[in-house]
C-alpha cells in the first residue's frame, strides 16, 4: 500500500510518500514544502492544496496519514495550522484517499518508543527505520515520515479514520 504522510504548517509542509514492500518501509518522495511569507493567506493555502494535489496525482496513494494538530500557546499560528490542515484533508477527500490523522505522541511512541521524545530522537530514528538516500534539510521532513512509519506501524484498513490518544 502506497501513503502519502504529512506534518502540517502555514510556512513548511512536511510531505512524504512511502509504500511497504515486502514487510519493510520504503521512502518514494519526501520534500519540504515552503510558501512564501510575502504572499497573502489564501494565496498560501492555494499553492498547498496544489502541492498536495500534484503529488496525489503523480503517486496516486491509497492513504493521507497526517498529524493532528495540537497547540496549547499560539492561537494565531493554530488557526492558520489548522486552515492548512482542511485544505489538505479536503484535496486527498476529494481525490480519494483513506484518512488516519495521528497525535504527536502517537508518532513518537511509534517511532522511538517514548511518548515525550524530541525532534532529535525522531530525527535519529526515522534513519534506522526508513532507507533515505537524500539530504534532507528541515525537520519538517523528518516528521512526515515519522507519521507514515506511525500509519504502517498501526497497519490500518482503507477508509478508515484513526485517532490513536484521546488527549
Amino acid at each position: 500500500m502506497k501513503i502519502i504522510a504529512i506534518d502540517p504548517g502555514y510556512e513548511r509542509l512536511g510531505i512524504a510518500v512511502m509504500e511497504k514492500i515486502d514487510g519493510k518501509e520504503v521512502l518514494l518522495y519526501s520534500s519540504c514544502f515552503i510558501t512564501s511569507k510575502d504572499l497573502a493567506h489564501h494565496e498560501r493555502l492555494t499553492l498547498v492544496g496544489n502541492e498536495v494535489e500534484r503529488i496525489i496525482k503523480e503517486y496516486k496513494p491509497q492513504a493521507l496519514a497526517i498529524e493532528k494538530l495540537f497547540f496549547s500557546k499560539n492561537q494565531k499560528t493554530a488557526l492558520m495550522v489548522a486552515e492548512t490542515r482542511g485544505v489538505i484533508l479536503y484535496t486527498a477527500s476529494r481525490l480519494g484517499l483513506s484518512v488516519s490523522e495521528y497525535l504527536p505522541v502517537d508518532i513518537k511512541i511509534a517511532v522511538t518508543g517514548y511518548g515525550k521524545s524530541d525532534k532529535n530522537h525522531i530525527i535519529a530514528m526515522v534513519p534506522k527505520l526508513v532507507k533515505i538516500t537524500k539530504k534532507i534539510q528541515y525537520d519538517d521532513e523528518y516528521d512526515a515520515i515519522a507519521c507514515g512509519i506511525t500509519y504502517f506501524a498501526h497497519g490500518l484498513p482503507r477508509g478508515e479514520v484513526t485517532r490513536l490518544s484521546t488527549a
